[in-house]
């Protein structure tokens, strides 16, 4: 079956909601187009189709997460359920999504879709096509052309520091048929790249309540001349009176067009050291505990090699940094005598967890973009550092790499890490422990706010407070793990403006989407106006201020001298024109990160 075919078909299964749709487009005066625009258009044609095929050829990570809102006389819109999933798709011969967590279904035609749709589609009274969300990554894979599309310039306008050309796009009338685009384009004037799409796709005349939802499509310069889809968001609402009345809001990321296993810092090099003499007779023997320590390794090393290939874990980056940074002035506030050093990573999925893989700590990107102070940082941080002080270690039968050789759409179900009940309970307790000892002990009223709001919307948010491999936030019942930092923190109010509690969701971070790493926005905090400003652990629209792919910087060698002997070198410093997640306070730390002062940025 032919991709057009797949693609449409994909497009022939639409979403169904109450308002109607009209059964004619609008009629659009077609102005010439001047020779220079009419170039630029047939440039941007050869240029979408060539992305196609590049995306052809790749095998993306897809996480999409949906939130079902309703109308809120107060706050706008809130979330009243959501969903989530994430998947390996397939754009070539077949267009296929192995959900991550999925049993496989039948082969054949859509092989593993329905799974991947049935999460997202659970708690809708909705019909999403079979291949969900990824539609949107595309105009028309093979009949975008001026012989199936008449071609409006509107103006031009920049998208950060790339220049666009904006054209609006309809179908011809002649052309028959539904799933055509009908929108905007955004081509950047160099070499023609379409960099942004925002419209919907045409429904059939003959059914009065369907059409496609609305979206606004993103790619990004991942690689020199290559523009590739990175995000997408989605959005239906309905102007009503009635708070009954429900849309929904959606966000799709794309990550993993490069997947790579790290180096480590050795290699196979053979290096050949001058009057080099034999000192084997001189090692240090192994004791048990040693030896019982480096198999504990062993099985971190693996696991986090085998998140890493599967997509789901950033490679490590500067960001890693902060978040260590903050980890040692909890161990130091406590005196800690740790046998190793404590290192931090970030999950790429949005659900709020964390968990401690060996000597190993990470937290969800989801986690992170939410939380809006550093001390709200150090007590999530606080609660797995605790699991390593108790010795709640991995499963060390992850010492043998062969137990994970499997599908990376099984990462899920094949790697388990999150701790039981008793043993999430004792490092709740030392966790209070650990940060009432640290420089955030008076900061708790902060990291009690956070989770007050974290009970408020747990009924609705369920999709993003399950863990997909470590550690919940919250207890069975309901209530934190870290409950005895919430005593004497201020009662949540909505309408105060200085009170800010969570943050939307990717407030924080950026992932690259070619090489997976994470790197931390460079924003403004922005003025709060109204209490809806806040937006908790909400689904926001996403805009991308471009640019062209640069390079990655050659290292310079340091000039600077070696520090005197016995002294120890700092934790590397983050970007001091980034903005910090989350803002830190200074005061008393004793190994500081840089950054900005509350109050936190906001979207």
């Amino acid at each position: 079956m032919s991709f057009r075919k797949i693609w449409t078909l994909g497009l022939a299964l639409v979403l169904s909601v109450t308002a109607a749709y009209a059964k004619k487009t609008p009629p659009v005066t077609a102005v010439p187009l001047t020779p220079q625009q009419s170039e630029l258009v047939q440039k941007a044609i050869a240029r979408e189709h060539a992305t196609v095929a590049l995306i052809r050829k790749s095998t993306p990570v897809v996480q999409t997460y949906i939130q079902n809102m309703r109308p809120d006389p107060k706050l706008y819109a809130v979330p009243v359920s959501d969903e989530y999933s994430i998947a390996r798709v397939n754009f070539d011969k077949t267009f296929s999504a192995e959900s991550y967590g999925a049993q496989k279904t039948s082969h054949g035609f859509f092989r593993g879709s329905a799974k991947y749709l049935g999460d997202l589609t659970r708690s809708f009274k909705m019909s999403y096509s079979e291949t969900g969300f990824m539609d949107m990554m595309f105009l028309d894979p093979v009949g975008f052309d001026q012989q199936h599309y008449d071609f409006v310039y509107v103006r031009r306008e920049f998208l950060g520091s790339v220049r666009t050309w904006v054209f609006d796009v309809r179908p011809k009338p002649t052309v028959k048929g539904y799933g055509r685009f009908f929108g905007r384009i955004w081509i950047e004037d160099t070499d023609g790249n379409i960099v942004r799409f925002n419209g919907t796709f045409t429904g059939n005349k003959n059914d009065e309540y369907a059409h496609y939802f609305h979206f606004d499509s993103w790619r990004t310069n991942v690689q020199p001349g290559e523009w590739l889809p990175t995000a997408i968001y989605v959005e239906e609402s309905h102007n009503s009176a009635d708070r009954k009345a429900v849309g929904f809001r959606a966000q799709t990321y794309l990550w993993g067009y490069s997947l790579k296993l790290p180096q480590g810092e050795s290699t196979n090099e053979t290096i050949e050291v001058e009057n080099a003499q034999d000192q084997s007779g001189q090692a240090q023997d192994v004791s048990p505990l040693e030896a019982q320590r480096q198999w504990v390794t062993q099985a971190e090393n693996n696991v986090l090699d085998r998140l890493t290939q599967a997509g789901l874990l950033a490679p490590p980056s500067d960001f890693d940094k902060v978040l260590e940074t903050v980890t040692n002035n909890i161990i130091i506030g406590s005196k800690l005598a740790l046998p190793q050093d404590i290192h931090c990573r970030v999950l790429l999925t949005a659900p709020l967890e964390s968990l401690a893989v060996g000597n190993t700590i990470l937290l969800s990107k989801g986690l992170v973009d939410t939380l809006p102070t550093e001390a709200d940082l150090a007590a999530v941080l606080s609660f797995q550092l605790a699991h390593i002080v108790l010795g709640h270690h991995i499963d060390t039968r992850y010492a043998f790499n062969d137990r994970l050789l499997f599908p990376d759409e099984a990462a899920f179900q094949r790697i388990n890490m999150n701790h039981t009940v008793a043993d999430d309970q004792a490092a709740g307790k030392k966790a209070v422990e650990l940060f009432n000892a640290s420089v955030y002990a008076s900061k708790s009223g902060e990291v009690g706010l956070f989770f007050q709001q974290l009970a408020d919307r747990q009924k609705a948010l369920t999709a993003l407070l399950t863990p997909r491999l470590g550690d919940s936030l919250l207890a069975p019942d309901g209530t934190p793990w870290l409950a005895g930092l919430t005593h004497g923190a201020p009662r949540l109010n909505p309408d105060d403006l200085t009170q800010i509690a969570a943050l939307p969701l990717n407030s924080h971070l950026r992932t690259d989407p070619w090489d997976d790493r994470v790197y931390q926005l460079n924003v403004k905090p922005a003025p709060l106006l109204n209490p809806g400003d806040k937006m908790p652990f909400q689904v926001t629209p996403i805009y991308y201020s471009l640019q062209t792919y640069q390079p990655p910087a050659q290292p310079v060698p340091a000039s600077t001298p070696a520090p005197a002997q016995g002294t120890a070198n700092p934790p590397a410093p983050a970007d001091a024109n980034q903005t910090q997640p989350p803002a830190p306070d200074n005061t008393n730390q004793a190994q500081p990160t840089q950054g900005t002062s509350n109050p936190p940025p906001q979207n």
